[in-house]
């Protein structure tokens, strides 16, 4: 294991049963703390060079994929575009439904964008409800998705998402921890 992997786990933080029994969330927010530059350039190097090249915007899946794609999109002159929960953005709206592991939801963007070439930018990959919402909403709105680059991707919690997905950790990224 890398040594940038090493310092980009310990600074994740493994909250058992949250937010509902069963569930194992993994909170990142230690790592806004941390060196930020770190952060962005793992990001980068996760994305080939092409698709950065082919980029118009970032678009970011509320709430710390907001965070990843402003340094994506900060770091390389790119735009950035939201997806939120319903209700959260102003008229006029897109919309797509859709399930999580734990529960359903609604996620909506601006319908006043003009299409674009886009990565999506969220998080953590688990399901990949999320992700498969955001990829129907983004064809909904008539983007090109080139992609989509998560900080953490948990391969075996999904199916084939039908998209190419870059990813900084994985789950066999973890280190081991021994216990006494």
């Amino acid at each position: 294991m890398s040594n940038l992997s090493t310092s980009l786990w310990s600074n994740i933080r493994t909250v058992q049963d949250f937010p509902k029994p069963g569930i194992c969330f993994f909170d990142l927010t230690p790592l806004f703390t941390s060196d930020i530059s770190q952060l962005t350039d793992a990001l980068i190097e996760s994305i080939p060079a092409d698709k950065l090249a082919a980029v118009d915007s970032f678009l970011a899946v509320e709430a710390r994929g907001f965070v990843l794609a402003s340094l994506l999109a900060q770091r390389t002159g790119k735009g950035l575009l939201l997806v939120r929960k319903a209700g959260k953005l102003p008229p006029p709206v897109i919309g797509v439904g859709y399930s999580l592991e734990y529960g359903v939801d609604r996620l909506e963007t601006s319908a006043e964008i003009e299409p674009q070439k886009i990565i999506i930018v969220d998080d953590v990959l688990a399901t990949g409800g999320t992700l498969k919402a955001v990829n129907e909403l983004a064809k909904k709105c008539q983007h090109e998705v080139l992609g989509a680059s998560v900080f953490l991707d948990l391969p075996d919690s999904h199916a084939n998402l039908g998209l190419e997905i870059w990813s900084v950790l994985d789950d066999k990224s973890q280190p081991k921890v021994a216990v006494a």
